[in-house]
């Protein structure tokens, strides 16, 4: 018997600091349903940090390689999938979104900001000015974001599990789980 092909329940996109692979671990405990992230799949293969296969490969190459793997996860993986923030630059990946819930977790440029200064695991921001980087992949990919998004939400002020509820009413799933990290 073959394989049966199948796709995530949702995939959550947003700038670097939005809270992706935080919200989408959430989520899958509260629907007690796997969870993945693009750039861990990306590490595993390579056998290092996502970080440093950016800088090894390079900008083009590695986003060659993201493209990739957020295809073959969106053909075949069945739980809860967060994606690196700059996967939606390509527009290959943006058309295979069409067929799945997208969640943009939208957080402002001074909180991305605020969350991803002084980390050395983020070489796309390393800059002279990381600020004033992060504002400009901010204005570049937020109208993508928007493109793909089925939900957007606003996670800054609000309790995680107000996220996580709003989600699964969006889903149409009930939490299955207490989550106790409100």
């Amino acid at each position: 018997m073959g394989e049966v092909a199948c796709s995530p329940v949702c995939v959550f996109v947003g700038l670097p600091g939005s809270g992706k692979t935080t919200a989408a671990k959430r989520l899958s405990r509260a629907l007690q349903l796997p969870f993945a992230d693009t750039d861990q799949i990306i590490e595993e293969r390579y056998g290092k940090s996502c970080g440093e296969v950016f800088t090894e490969l390079g900008g083009k190459a590695f986003r060659d390689v993201e493209e990739d793997v957020v295809a073959e996860a969106l053909a075949s993986y069945g739980g809860i999938l967060a994606l690196g923030g700059g996967a939606i630059l390509s527009p290959r990946t943006r058309t295979l979104l069409m067929d799945v819930p997208v969640i943009f977790l939208d957080i402002s440029a001074a909180e991305g900001i605020r969350r991803t200064s002084g980390t050395a695991t983020r070489p796309v921001l390393a800059a002279a000015d990381p600020v004033e980087h992060y504002r400009q992949l901010y204005r570049i990919r937020r109208p993508y974001y928007f493109e793909v998004a089925d939900l957007v939400l606003q996670p800054e002020h609000r309790k995680p599990i107000d996220v996580i509820d709003e989600i699964c009413t969006f889903l149409g799933r009930t939490r299955i789980t207490t989550n106790s990290d409100n």
